[in-house]
């Protein structure tokens, strides 16, 4: 059964934070056209027994699956079926596009090997999803159908619905392909601003959830030396190690290319306010910054 549109106050708004909060397992992609319906989980869906095998086998290797349609909801061709393979992982992500006349034919073993997938073609374009999964959680459809219609009439042909991304409460969710940038709690005008500023090789801090595939603690040390330093650039900043130290993680992080931060985040638990002023039962936790030093740049 789906959950219910969120009513405390700030959800879905952008008034709320909501960085550090990217879907920590997605560093491999595999994206499989399917117009619907789409059930509540992946394995209850209405699929041929080849794509179930198909997403067992993509699963077992720590590929994360999405069905994905057009916003127009047009079924696809007859014939091969059509994938999006995505590694984004590092400094060169990367997303290829198939159609196969055979789930198995598909060599996912290439893919987590960082190697584009024989009969597979790269896609020099982004790739935009937005999150209409009603059968999870009635806001991503409410807030995210919309959406993904402005958007495609914007960008078309780059813009797909999906199946669950993770974070029902920050609907409408946007993801960004090839480097799995989350944004969250998006407003088509924010939206916009986050594909124009990807198809230029940057991120929009407002509503930026993180990278997926990254640790929450990191993706909160790469938001506040974003913050820090100005540096937009999608690559701009990475961080290059990380411990914890109690309820804290120390992160080393580069900027630029040459400057290193020590930054230091800690937990922070919120509790939502509903909009009568009584209070939800659910808290949210996100990252505050404790400490974010500058460290001897990186030798030449």
């Amino acid at each position: 059964m789906a959950k219910g549109c969120g009513h405390a106050a700030g959800l879905h708004t952008g008034e709320l934070p909501v960085l550090a909060s990217a879907t920590v397992g997605a560093r491999l992609w595999l994206l499989i056209e399917h117009a619907g319906p789409w059930a509540a989980y992946l394995d209850e869906c209405r699929l041929p027994e080849s794509i179930h095998a198909l997403i067992d086998r993509a699963s077992s290797l720590g590929i994360r699956c999405q069905l994905i349609r057009r916003p127009d909801h047009r079924k696809p061709d007859p014939g091969p079926f059509h994938v999006f393979v995505g590694y984004a992982v590092g400094d060169r992500p990367w997303l290829a596009e198939g159609h196969f006349d055979r789930p198995e034919d598909l060599d996912l073993r290439s893919l987590v090997d960082g190697v584009v997938p024989e009969s597979c073609i790269l896609v020099s374009e982004p790739v935009f999803l937005v999150c209409t999964h009603a059968k999870r959680n009635a806001c991503c459809a409410r807030i995210g159908l919309p959406l993904v219609r402005f958007l495609a009439e914007e960008l078309p042909g780059g813009v797909w619905e999906t199946t669950h991304v993770g974070g029902d409460r920050y609907a409408a969710n946007l993801v960004c392909l090839p480097h799995g940038l989350y944004y969250g709690s998006m407003s088509q005008a924010a939206a916009i601003a986050a594909a124009n500023a990807y198809r230029s090789g940057e991120v929009v801090l407002d509503r930026y959830r993180g990278r997926a595939g990254l640790p929450e603690p990191s993706q909160a040390a790469e938001h506040f030396v974003r913050s820090h330093t100005g540096d937009l650039s999608v690559g701009g900043v990475a961080v290059e190690s990380s411990r914890s130290d109690g309820d804290a993680t120390v992160c080393i992080v580069q900027q630029g290319g040459s400057a290193r931060f020590r930054v230091v985040v800690e937990p922070w638990m919120m509790v939502c306010p509903s909009s009568n002023g009584t209070f939800c039962s659910e808290e949210i936790t996100t990252y505050r910054l404790a400490e974010l030093s500058p460290l001897a740049p990186v030798p030449a």
